[in-house]
């Protein structure tokens, strides 16, 4: 047992490992927060830097108000459903086929699938921009070479083909995680499962959704939890393949019109209404799934 003088230095040794810490994360996580917070109840802007005040929840209704909302909600709603559903689609697909002991050079294979996400996202969006270019893009040179198209597809100056090429983009950069995840998981089912699975006469689609689906799962959702946060969130794609919104604004998310609001029209107090919103559907959301998680667990 520590004496009085023991545990107040003990007590003064956590104070000194945890205290650099704990400024960093105030300095930079809570109170950018909280000002982020008072600066969406305030009217600033470009007319008002110096001389803005709290007007209260004005600029939350604002939001609301705003046409373009509903339209880029949705849009964002899309985005992060296909993303999502491609990339543990992909992932998982691409996990059993590497967990095959029948697969050869399995870690070359392994490397090969993860270099998309080990790569810098700016780097892979601006070389995928020039992929998709309409006279010298190698999307389109290939499909002239296969013939599935003779003129080629207007990706980035049309509304549907932007955002097309956009998903595209974001898809082929997150697969790789899932797969790891994915992977991860199946090397930890015990091999008797599947025997088993075998000495029953199961076919192998049977044996995936009897065996690998619900062994997966516990895995898999916290994976997808963070995979929808990231997507939902995900500016850097969106900004440079389609630069900045083009055409016409026609293909932001929500995160992407937010930081146009704040840093290309000026609108502080209306972007930062406008984040805590975002951050209210993804606060929900996350509550959400956890709860279901948990009502799931099994004691």
């Amino acid at each position: 047992m520590f004496n009085l003088s023991e545990k107040a230095r003990y007590n003064w040794f956590l104070v000194f490992l945890m205290g650099p810490a704990t400024v960093l994360v105030l300095a930079v996580v809570a109170y950018p927060f909280f000002y982020n917070v008072f600066l969406s109840l305030s009217n600033a802007n470009i007319y008002h830097i110096k001389d803005w005040r709290l007007i209260g929840l004005q600029q939350y209704l604002s939001v609301f108000r705003e046409p373009l909302f509903w339209e880029i909600l949705l849009k964002t709603v899309i985005w992060t459903a296909v993303n999502v559903i491609f990339h543990v689609g992909i992932g998982v697909f691409l996990a059993v086929v590497l967990n095959q002991k029948f697969i050869k050079l399995k870690p070359i294979w392994r490397v090969i699938l993860i270099i998309p996400w080990a790569l810098p996202q700016y780097i892979v969006a601006l070389t995928w921009r020039g992929m998709f270019n309409y006279e010298y893009g190698a999307i389109n040179l290939l499909l002239k070479y296969f013939g599935l198209s003779q003129t080629g597809v207007t990706w980035l100056t049309s509304p549907f083909e932007a955002f097309l090429a956009v998903i595209i983009t974001n898809i082929w950069l997150g697969f790789p995680f899932m797969m790891v995840v994915a992977l991860g998981g199946l090397q930890s089912i015990p091999a008797e499962l599947y025997e088993a699975a075998d000495v029953d006469g199961a076919s192998a689609w049977r044996k995936f959704w009897a065996v690998t689906a619900p062994l997966l799962k516990p895995v898999m959702l916290p994976a997808i939890t963070l995979g929808t946060v990231w997507t939902f969130n995900n500016i850097n794609v969106v900004w440079l393949v389609s630069n900045s919104g083009e055409p016409n604004d026609q293909t932001h998310i929500l995160v992407s019109y937010v930081y146009k609001a704040a840093f290309n029209m000026y609108r502080f107090g209306w972007a930062a209404a406008f984040s805590m919103v975002i951050f209210m559907i993804l606060f929900t959301f996350n509550r959400l799934v956890l709860r279901k998680a948990q009502s799931n667990e099994v004691y």
